[in-house]
């Protein structure tokens, strides 16, 4: 009594969260929402996302697909990698500059990443960057078993993670193998990589759960909620403006399309 039943078309879904317990979900469901190439996440008793399950059949031209991945060359590889970590850095001084953070040092460093970032550009960013993005009073260390706000930035990134995982599925691209990233026991080295300039957006509704919130230790329904808005959030895509995920469906199609020698440039997002 009192409960409402709400009905949404399963080609409107991008992700599926299952937090807590006692929730269940029949086989034909499962199949139906990964037929639609939707992003079912689990959860454990601590509410972090530990599971992920995806289409395995994403794209029609998905042998061919592969193919062109697995076959691109190092050069090719470098060159992306420059890309996204320059995109990154440049995402990270913009949201530093909304912020009213100072940003200078951020800009000068986008344009001397090189060729595959061999002088690891993207760890000297960082450390300015995580630096300078909460209040000066608070002092923050990005670590994932660190203190708040990190809870809020891992669970954040899990969520992005998802979402990128499934477009490269729907790309016809495979998410275990990646540009940059090639650890051994990480089944989702390219979602990795190609996730690392959508990091800035989940960094921003963090910020901004921490100002309304302080210094909170336990991740509660309202904070998740928050983080929950990152696949409608709008940001800048080629010039024109579109939700998140719509962007990072874009984005890994043109990464889709480097490999085949279509494109020479991912698109990536940036700030409005």
């Amino acid at each position: 009594m009192g409960k409402s039943l709400h009905k949404i078309p399963i080609e409107d879904i991008g992700v599926v969260i299952i937090d807590h317990a006692q929730i269940s979900i029949g086989s034909a469901l499962i199949s139906h929402l990964l037929e639609n190439n939707v992003a079912l996440i689990t959860c454990n008793q601590s509410h972090h996302p530990t599971g992920l399950l995806l289409n395995l059949d994403g794209n029609k031209l998905q042998s061919q697909k592969f193919r062109e991945q697995l076959s691109a060359s190092l050069p090719l590889k470098k060159q992306l990698w420059q890309q996204t970590i320059s995109s990154k850095i440049a995402n990270q001084s913009d949201l530093l500059h909304k912020l009213g953070r100072p940003h200078d040092f951020m800009d000068n460093l986008v344009d001397k990443v090189k060729s595959g970032d061999p002088d690891n550009t993207e760890a000297l960013a960082a450390s300015y960057y995580w630096k300078h993005l909460f209040d000066e009073d608070f002092e923050f260390t990005r670590s994932r078993f660190g203190h708040p706000p990190n809870n809020m930035l891992n669970y954040g990134y899990a969520i992005l993670r998802a979402i990128v995982a499934r477009s490269l599925v729907g790309s016809g691209l495979l998410p275990t193998v990646g540009i940059f990233h090639r650890n051994q026991y990480n089944a989702y080295c390219l979602a990795d990589d190609i996730m690392e300039p959508y990091r800035p957006f989940v960094d921003a509704l963090v910020y901004q759960a921490f100002r309304n919130q302080g210094k909170f230790i336990e991740l509660t329904p309202d904070l998740k909620k928050s983080i929950l808005e990152l696949p409608a959030m709008d940001v800048l895509l080629d010039g024109a403006r579109s939700p998140l995920m719509n962007a990072v469906t874009r984005t890994t199609s043109s990464l889709a399309k480097c490999f085949a020698g279509e494109y020479k440039r991912i698109l990536y997002p940036k700030f409005i």
